[in-house]
């Protein structure tokens, strides 16, 4: 561990509009107020998030530095002169745990190689608080982030992972941008077994929070309309 370098923390942030204060544990509230350098997936965003943490009328004396999926990797670099002088830094992804399915896994790889203590706090995570809920396998499971964006690539990769879920008894967790959720559901439908059950969690911790296990064959005699909403899919054969 070096020294003379800060540590990375990593800060959970709500996984919509809600108040920070019902799905943070106020610990990590209070602890925000500790750190005045922040490394962000989008600065907007985290701004808004801190103000209503209870920073707001501190925000204009805070470092933000952006890290998303555009930050060119000299610029992640860079920011290792952040923990200078032992200088603490905060990670806040857009919603939920910093780093899973996340750009801001660089800067904490980044920490790692360059002895820099990295210290993860306790928030919500989407995937998760679905698999808890979907009454799917929660001793085997795999997550496989996002899937293709074409329709016949993603369908291929949809019965592969059905595949191994048959096989291993292992429960699939996977996601979608939220414009593309109805394509993805149209495809689960077309293309899994009518027996193989699907778990669609949306606005996970949210006050339109939906999350329902049925099985394909079910979900097709019942379709929704899943619109923009966040949503988590988990399938098991």
């Amino acid at each position: 561990m070096n020294a003379n370098k800060g540590k990375l923390h990593l800060i959970p942030s709500p996984l919509g509009e809600n108040d920070p204060a019902e799905v943070i544990p106020a610990a990590v509230l209070t602890l925000l107020g500790r750190f005045r350098t922040f490394v962000v997936e989008e600065v907007r965003t985290a701004r808004r998030y801190l103000s209503k943490a209870g920073l707001k009328g501190h925000i204009g004396s805070l470092e933000f530095y952006e890290l998303n999926e555009h930050t060119a990797p000299e610029t992640v670099e860079g920011y290792l002169s952040l923990f200078d002088d032992g200088n603490d830094v905060a990670l806040i992804s857009e919603a939920g745990l910093p780093a899973v399915a996340d750009p801001g896994a660089r800067l904490v790889a980044l920490a790692h190689s360059n002895g820099i203590g990295v210290v993860p706090h306790v928030g919500p995570s989407s995937l998760m608080l679905a698999l808890m809920a979907s009454g799917l396998n929660g001793q085997s499971f795999a997550f496989c982030g996002y899937l293709p964006a074409k329709s016949d690539e993603r369908r291929s990769r949809l019965k592969a992972i059905e595949k191994i879920s048959a096989t291993a008894g292992q429960t699939q967790i996977f996601i979608e941008t939220p414009y593309r959720n109805d394509s993805m559901f149209a495809d689960i439908l077309a293309v899994c077994r009518p027996s193989t059950r699907l778990c669609v969690a949306a606005d996970i911790t949210l006050p339109d929070e939906t999350i329902l296990t049925m099985t394909v064959g079910e979900w097709k005699k019942d379709k929704i309309v899943l619109g923009k909403r966040p949503c988590v899919f988990l399938i098991q054969a």
